[in-house]
């Protein structure tokens, strides 16, 4: 079952054409990774796909709900965690759990125990009342991840979530993502590191508004007689011609 689906997605910014009649699809449960080199375009795509900005033309479906007629309820079926914001520094680590799931419009009695639960899962019972801020970057993208998914919602979009994080933290978070996944959960996720692009069951990577290839890592290494998707990227990479941001 697909549960995002892209439609000749286009967004201009008068004359600049950010994203170009893209299309794809992803399956439930599925990782994907959606790459490309600053200025791509995946920004301003993931922001029409999580119901932020409103194609030029085009068409796109995210569980179900139309992304431009149905935004609000897109919404509130998926989970979004950002590297630059996804918690608040000054607010104690149980205080943000139940903050976002109050947005999430979780009830009462079950934030609660699902709190309880998640801090015990995490090691985090001794943190509860810790102020974020002062968390190691490893622990806050953890705790990050695990308040995005933590209304279980269809697909959690992840927006260069392990920036800054040591490759020993960056293991355990793709442990979760793996977690997650296994739970139906589908994960959309950009990333820079292109070992961790190793890790997506399919991968996309943009060229100036465009996708110019779409498959599994596997695949897209055998193709492009590569080693590694790091030279897969700087392959594609090297064939854009635009540097707007």
């Amino acid at each position: 079952m697909n549960v995002i689906k892209a439609e000749n997605l286009t967004k201009r910014f008068g004359n600049f054409t950010a994203v170009d009649a893209i299309s794809f699809e992803v399956k439930k449960g599925e990782i994907f990774g959606f790459l490309g080199a600053n200025g791509a375009g995946k920004t301003t795509a993931m922001r029409m796909l999580c119901g932020l900005s409103s194609p030029t033309s085009g068409r796109g479906e995210v569980a179900g709900f139309d992304i431009e007629k149905q935004s609000e309820k897109i919404k509130s079926s998926i989970g979004y965690m950002s590297q630059k914001f996804s918690l608040y520094g000054d607010l104690k680590v149980y205080e943000n759990i139940r903050l976002f799931a109050g947005i999430y419009g979780m009830p009462e009695k079950k934030i609660k125990v699902r709190t309880d639960e998640l801090l015990e899962k995490l090691g985090f019972q001794k943190e509860r009342n810790t102020l974020v801020k002062s968390l190691p970057l490893g622990w806050k993208q953890k705790l990050s991840f695990s308040v995005a998914v933590f209304h279980d919602p269809q697909i959690v979009f992840l927006d260069e979530p392990t920036g800054g994080v040591d490759p020993s933290a960056r293991r355990q978070f793709w442990e979760m993502i793996y977690e997650a996944s296994s739970r139906g959960i589908t994960v959309f996720v950009t990333t820079h590191y292109m070992d961790e692009a190793e890790y997506c069951h399919r991968v996309s990577i943009m060229v100036d508004g465009k996708i110019e290839v779409l498959d599994s890592p596997s695949n897209l290494k055998k193709i492009y007689s590569a080693a590694s998707m790091d030279e897969v990227f700087h392959r594609m990479a090297r064939k854009a011609v635009r540097n707007e941001t």
